[in-house]
């Protein structure tokens, strides 16, 4: 007999589920992982090389297509 799943099944002992990877870091160290994440990227040359004009030009883009629509409009 599977003892993983007879444990899963036992209606007993409830499942608890707990936060893995990242959500069970704090805050904190969930920034700086993130941080060196960034620096490396952009260290490889593969970072985001947008300039500020660039940067206005996409935001507008994104703005117009998203026009008459709200988060909740686009959610499956």
């Amino acid at each position: 007999m599977n003892t993983k799943s007879a444990n899963r099944t036992n209606a007993e002992t409830p499942v608890t589920k707990r936060p893995r990877g990242f959500a069970a870091m704090d805050p904190a160290t969930q920034r700086r992982i993130a941080s060196e994440g960034g620096r490396a990227s952009h260290q490889s040359g593969r970072g985001h090389r947008f300039t500020s004009e660039e940067a206005r030009a996409a935001g507008r883009k994104g703005g117009q297509a998203s026009r008459g629509r709200s988060n909740q409009d686009t959610a499956a």
